[in-house]
């Protein structure tokens, strides 16, 4: 008969790894609260970033006695020599002979730890001089206070990699509430650049992040902006994993596989029929929605696109005036006109007949309407102009804007705007906008989901730490400090992080760091890391991380798995980008998007002889409407054929004289 076990007793505690060292302290090396010494066999595992288990020995009575949680932070060896002249006399100036020698001196492995947490933590003691073990999973859980977030009835673990030192190989999680708030939030990765630490980084990171979000903290989606070449234009196709990826994904919980939901949004070329975007193959195009927006989304955000210098506090206020009384409402010029201001070509209607109605009025005397003098309105109305021609694809003239989807986010979907290859003006502008309606809806709780992950890289541009004050920079800023509170979360990336406003990655509650450059590591922010620990961030390997965490009270060095989604540059060797399509043939292809029915040669057939600008005024509005019968929509939308007046009708014109003396 097998006795079973009771229930209520503990169960007996796993036997213990022989330990690998032992706590030594000196009078110059002496063992604190915060920092401690041990020795280890020259044949140890251990190594920089190492977590070690410190258990001082129990009093005899059956109590336990302190255990300490350690990171190594630095490495030493000894001998017993007292200068290297001793070991150069003994070998008689020759190398060779030192291994000649009778006897070979002993080396001593001494390792420096940081504690990372000692319990119980009341009193606050030094570290005692106890025996040292390698970590378990279990240690690593309790020195990392993960223990805190990954059990419990709403456990908000998220994983981040993987912890590989000393033969051990155990998952790291972080803690959702610091890193999507409200206790804390934001992101900031900094790293060389075409090492994989930061878009790769980034890609695993939300990919777990929407496997593990927590479902009673709500839904969760993500925009990104592709600000470079094709990095994020490929995030739904699936890429190339080997074994040991597999594995790793396998020992962190996550799936690998793509993600499930992705909307890309690109704006057009200045023909406005052909996207701005290298994600153009056949087969991949069909899933690219056009960014297009119009005088009421850009004159709302007319401070990020004019000049500040030029700009001053009059034409400020006509730019509001016209926000405020003119923009979509019935509008009496005061010279007999009434207008209806939607487009840009709208404006410029209104701004002909008020300087036609000044000059007829005053006889070039007239310099002011309503309070404005008429250079100010010449200059704003140049300055708007400016914007429609520099951004054009991105801005339209006349036609209805197409926008991302606010107030229908879905959850756990990625929204990428590609603005890769966007005037910078124009980038400005869409990251402006943008951030602006998701703090915006997020306030309102209307935006669909109740956190929003914003990825932007190359912040060493739009917030560097020195340079003027841009509304980019001062947008960054408020996601930095506000954020968190509204379900708005920055994940920020760069290459220096010395080189980025303080207050945007001093704010970020987890910090990533790849491969740094050495002159980046001599800048005055990372006095704090020892030597040696500098020394591997030099020279990380590709795939490994150095991760800083509210929970964590030293930097902690983790593995993370190849993304499972296609990378960018393979991406474009596996769907190169076509060429622009002629006019004809890009219209009957955004047609034949929105209703499959449709023939290219019917669209080619409606749209011959007709401008361009009706084209795509017809287009953007069947677009815009998405009816069930596309042509017949865009066939109203273009309005009936004008017939061309027949040559009979024309008054004939008599011939010259060829004998005239008349010159001309």
């Amino acid at each position: 008969m097998i006795e079973r076990p009771d229930p209520a007793s503990p169960p007996p505690p796993p036997p213990l790894a022989p330990p690998i060292g032992r706590v030594v302290a000196t009078e110059q090396k002496p063992a604190t609260p915060h920092q401690f010494h041990f020795w280890t066999a020259n044949e140890t595992s251990i190594g920089i970033g190492a977590i070690v288990r410190v258990e001082e020995p129990g009093n005899g009575k059956g109590e336990t006695g302190k255990v300490v949680y350690g990171v190594v932070t630095d490495g030493f060896a000894y001998s017993d020599l007292a200068t290297p002249l001793h070991d150069v006399v003994g070998a008689e100036g020759d190398p060779a002979k030192a291994a000649e020698r009778p006897t070979v001196r002993q080396e001593i492995r001494l390792w420096t730890a940081a504690v990372l947490r000692q319990t119980p933590e009341e009193p606050l003691q030094p570290v005692p001089l106890g025996q040292v073990h390698v970590a378990t999973d279990v240690d690593v859980a309790q020195a990392l206070r993960m223990d805190a977030y990954l059990g419990g009835a709403q456990p908000t673990a998220i994983p981040v990699g993987l912890y590989t030192s000393g033969g051990l190989e155990a998952p790291v999680y972080v803690d959702a509430d610091f890193l999507l708030g409200p206790e804390a939030a934001h992101l900031n990765i900094s790293g060389v650049s075409g090492l994989a630490t930061k878009t790769s980084a980034v890609e695993f990171l939300l990919s777990s992040i929407f496997q593990h979000f927590p479902p009673h903290k709500g839904r969760v989606a993500a925009v990104c902006f592709n600000v470079k070449g094709p990095d994020l234009c490929f995030l739904d196709r699936p890429g190339t994993l080997d074994d040991e990826d597999r594995r790793r994904y396998q020992r962190l919980g996550v799936a690998p596989e793509p993600f499930q939901q992705v909307r890309y949004f690109a704006p057009f070329k200045a023909d406005g029929v052909n996207l701005n975007t290298l994600r153009t193959h056949p087969d991949l195009v069909g899933d690219v929605e056009p960014l297009v927006w119009g005088l009421r989304e850009v004159l709302d955000y007319a401070e990020v696109l004019l000049n500040r210098d030029d700009i001053d506090a009059k034409a400020d206020a006509f730019i509001d005036f016209l926000a405020d009384r003119v923009v979509d409402k019935e509008f009496e010029d005061g010279f007999g006109g009434v207008h209806r201001v939607v487009t840009f070509a709208d404006l410029e209607r209104l701004f002909r007949s008020i300087f036609d109605g000044l000059e007829l009025a005053g006889r070039g005397g007239g310099d002011s309407w309503r309070t404005h003098h008429i250079a100010t309105m010449r200059k704003v109305r140049n300055r708007l102009a400016n914007i429609s021609t520099r951004c054009k694809g991105l801005v339209t003239d006349d036609g209805p804007s197409n926008d991302l989807p606010w107030g229908r986010f879905t959850d756990r979907t990625v929204y990428v705007v590609d603005v890769a290859n966007v005037d910078p003006l124009g980038q400005d502008l869409v990251f402006a906008r943008v951030v602006s309606q998701l703090r915006e809806r997020l306030e309102r709780r209307d935006l669909g989901v109740e956190a929003v992950v914003v990825f932007v890289d190359e912040l060493n541009k739009y917030a560097p730490a020195d340079g003027p004050e841009t509304y980019v920079k001062k947008m960054l800023l408020d996601i930095s400090e506000r954020g968190r509170y509204l379900g708005l979360v920055l994940f920020g990336a760069e290459q220096f992080r010395s080189q980025v406003h303080r207050r945007v990655v001093g704010n970020a509650g987890t910090v990533v760091f790849g491969r740094m450059d050495a002159d980046e590591l001599a800048t005055p922010g990372y006095q704090v890391l020892s030597p040696a620990t500098k020394i591997k961030l030099a020279t990380l390997p590709i795939g490994e991380l150095m991760v800083r965490h509210p929970h964590f009270t030293q930097p902690i060095f983790v593995r993370f798995p190849r993304p499972a989604v296609l990378r960018g540059r393979d991406g474009v060797e596996r769907y190169p980008p076509t060429a622009d399509l002629p006019f004809e043939d890009a219209v009957a292809r955004q047609l034949v998007k929105l209703d499959r029915r449709v023939r290219p040669n019917q669209v080619k057939d409606v749209i011959a002889d007709r401008r361009e600008e009706d084209v795509r005024r017809a287009l953007a509005h069947t677009r815009q409407t998405r009816p069930h019968d596309a042509l017949a929509h865009f066939k109203k939308q273009l309005g009936g054929r004008v017939a061309a007046a027949p040559a009979a009708a024309r008054e004939s014109v008599p011939p010259l004289n060829a004998i005239s003396d008349e010159p001309y």
